[in-house]
């Protein structure tokens, strides 16, 4: 959806709480803004509204000839052209187009779709499938699709599940860059949900730094840039949520970030309930069936936030086994937090544990 305007006061900070990260810096300016304390440089703070969701901006010790006006126009005006490109909902957006188009011919798409689609195949193809943006048939059967407000109250027979299975596959999608077009050779239809809103606060920040910005932190829907530093001087700090609905907003731990993005999937917001059986959102595409391991979140650091996004969804296909050795091998810094019987547990990443070490007290 197109953005709207939000307040930009720093004294209303609270709806922070519901992000699926949760940035601390949200919880230290709402204590700055009942207490005495001040931020140490200036802070210049956007929220408004995009794809369904929230976006934030943070921008500390902000150029003096950056003008709030300006930032917003340019964010709310690129947050727009994405949605434009790669919304589902909107018949009218390329992507929808593009499903509607005939199976075999080319499709002229803008360059920035095609980015957004190759990077999509490229993780299809690094994590074996795990990453597969032709999943919605099987994401409407199982009651996760677009407008699906009521949990389903019984499971879809096998069979509809084999026919759904049978209608994706991310390999019968092609891209050409010149000139830029998209074609597939399978009545497929893609869905860019689970790496756009990534690929939306990589395009924030390009805005920001066009402007001038250097320490600033970004995020859609709980996917989050930083760069530089925050208000007080020290990494922006982001906390990792304890993945447990009866503790919303409750971080597990910190981590510093000055040149990260970060995202986290899990299936303790969005699942329901069958005869006892818990059946998360995350659909397997090897069985067409909602993953049924142990993890409860994973967590993704990288350089782009379209990459973190993407990442974490299909390393919480893989599970907690498959997803840390595929970890390990693309040097990803990564934390599962797994169900156990006794409570909750975690594994990460070497590379993880790098960047734990760095958080700021």
């Amino acid at each position: 959806m197109p953005g709207i305007p939000a307040s930009t006061s720093l004294r209303t900070p609270c709806l922070r709480r519901r992000m699926r990260l949760v940035p601390l810096l949200g919880l230290f300016w709402l204590l700055a803004a009942c207490g005495d304390e001040t931020p140490d440089r200036d802070i210049l703070a956007l929220d408004g509204r995009t794809m369904g969701t929230t976006w934030s901006v943070r921008v500390a010790a902000p150029p003096a000839d950056l003008r709030e006006a300006e930032l917003r126009n340019r964010i709310q005006g690129r947050l727009i052209r994405v949605n434009s490109l790669m919304s589902t909902w909107d018949p009218q957006s390329q992507l929808s187009r593009f499903n509607a188009a005939p199976v075999g011919e080319w499709f002229p798409a803008d360059p920035e779709l095609l980015h957004v689609v190759d990077a999509s195949l490229r993780l299809h193809r690094l994590s074996d499938g795990a990453f597969d943006i032709t999943l919605g048939p099987l994401v409407d059967l199982w009651g996760f699709g677009p407008g699906a407000d009521v949990a389903p109250e019984s499971l879809p027979d096998p069979e509809a599940v084999e026919a759904a299975l049978a209608t994706v596959g991310a390999e019968h999608v092609e891209t050409r860059a010149d000139p830029p077009a998209l074609r597939r050779t399978a009545p497929v239809r893609l869905d860019l949900s689970a790496i756009a809103k990534g690929h939306g606060v990589d395009a924030m920040a390009e805005e920001i730094e066009a402007l001038g910005g250097t320490d600033y932190l970004a995020e859609i829907g709980g996917e989050l840039r930083a760069r530089g530093l925050n208000g007080r001087g020290v990494p922006w700090q982001v906390g990792i949520e304890v993945p447990d609905p009866s503790r919303r907003g409750v971080a597990r731990e910190a981590l510093g970030l000055e040149a990260s993005a970060v995202a986290t999937s899990g299936d303790y917001r969005n699942f329901f309930t069958v005869d006892g059986v818990r059946y998360s959102h995350t659909i397997d595409p090897a069985t067409g069936r909602p993953v049924s391991h142990d993890v409860a979140s994973v967590t993704v650091l990288h350089e782009s936030a379209m990459w973190a996004d993407g990442w974490a969804t299909a390393l919480n296909v893989l599970g907690s086994e498959r997803g840390l050795a595929l970890a390990e091998e693309q040097e990803l810094p990564i934390l599962f937090i797994l169900y156990r019987k006794e409570g909750l547990d975690e594994r990460s990443s070497a590379r993880f544990d790098a960047h734990r070490s760095r958080s700021a007290p």
